[in-house]
């Protein structure tokens, strides 16, 4: 008698579906207060910021902010302004990014600015930017204003760092680093260090979560850079070869540079100072062929090991599993 086949194996969870589902309840109410918040008599500003809002998004640093907020043991509602206070000034910052970028589309959609032009993305941006400050007051709470006052003039320092980086091709790893600590990471760093500020913890618990949201800041920023060259545009949801087209040297073409041979490192020189793509394929193949890739894996496995290490201080729960599950997805991700 034959026996019946076993049944395959489960498909292991995907650790950013399980963080989103955890924080569904919350984040549910934070689109909510988004969408109350954003509210403007002047249309443009509405219809502008309900497209780039609405326009889909993992609301990654809000999420983080609740779900460390709950690993911290808050019991208050507060979290659910604040998480959308975090998603203003992360909405701000792409409307200005795609500005200063001349970028024309993002997560497969148009720009902002593509559709509506520069001028009124920069403004709409700076409404945003207004209005997340208002939230702030509102809540009254001086050291969560010095947090976040901080942390949008280290994004502009960061914005302005990666202004005088692009089409410098003797950008050095510090360089790099240097950027995306300040563009990309400090928020990060800010949503989680909140949450454990809300929950009144000691100052050691708060600057270990500060530590582990700018160690992931740091390995999504860089696993961003690397997908840049293992993706396609319809799965990365932007043009591939964007960022050497805009003459960023980011790592993988940094660390390419070093370990290429003479010839193929001026090849991406001149790519990154000339900012064309007329010989994109080689360039790929160059990088894809030099060990970049594999460099750059590493570095940002390195930052989300350190990510983990500084969870450790936080009381066991399904709120911090979820969060070391966000860290191993930051660099096992696809898009």
């Amino acid at each position: 008698m034959s026996r019946p086949a076993p049944a395959p194996a489960p498909e292991p969870a995907n650790p950013f579906v399980t963080a989103r589902d955890l924080a569904a309840p919350d984040m549910a109410a934070v689109d909510g207060m988004i969408r109350q918040r954003l509210h403007s008599d002047v249309v443009l500003i509405n219809a502008i910021g309900e497209h780039i809002v609405g326009g889909g998004g993992k609301r990654l640093r809000p999420m983080l902010h609740v779900l460390a907020a709950h690993a911290a043991g808050y019991a208050g509602d507060a979290h659910i302004e604040l998480a959308a206070v975090i998603e203003f000034i992360h909405t701000a910052t792409l409307l200005h990014d795609d500005v200063v970028d001349g970028s024309a589309l993002r997560r497969g959609r148009k720009t902002a600015n593509a559709a509506w032009g520069n001028a009124a993305s920069v403004l709409v941006g700076d409404f945003l930017y207004s209005r997340s400050f208002q939230m702030m007051v509102e809540l009254d709470r001086m050291p969560v204003m010095r947090i976040l006052a901080d942390t949008t003039n280290s994004i502009a320092e960061g914005e302005v760092l990666q202004l005088l980086n692009i089409g410098k091709a003797e950008t050095d790893e510090a360089a790099y680093m240097r950027v995306i600590e300040r563009k990309t990471a400090v928020l990060f760093a800010a949503a989680t260090e909140l949450g454990g500020v809300l929950a009144g913890l000691p100052e050691d618990s708060c600057a270990a979560l500060r530590r582990y949201g700018a160690q992931l800041g740091c390995a999504f920023q860089i696993a961003d850079d690397l997908l840049d060259y293992v993706s396609d545009a319809e799965t990365l949801g932007k043009n591939i070869g964007d960022d050497l087209a805009e003459g960023k040297p980011t790592l993988p073409l940094i660390y390419a540079i070093q370990r290429s041979t003479p010839m193929q490192a001026e090849l991406l020189r001149n790519a990154i100072t000339s900012q064309r793509l007329s010989a994109l394929d080689v360039i790929v193949d160059t990088i894809r062929h030099s060990g970049a890739l594999e460099r750059t894996r590493a570095r940002a496995q390195a930052h989300a090991d350190a990510a983990l290490e500084a969870l450790a201080t936080l009381p066991n729960s399904i709120y911090r599993d979820a969060l070391a599950g966000l860290a191993e997805y930051a660099v096992s991700r696809t898009s």
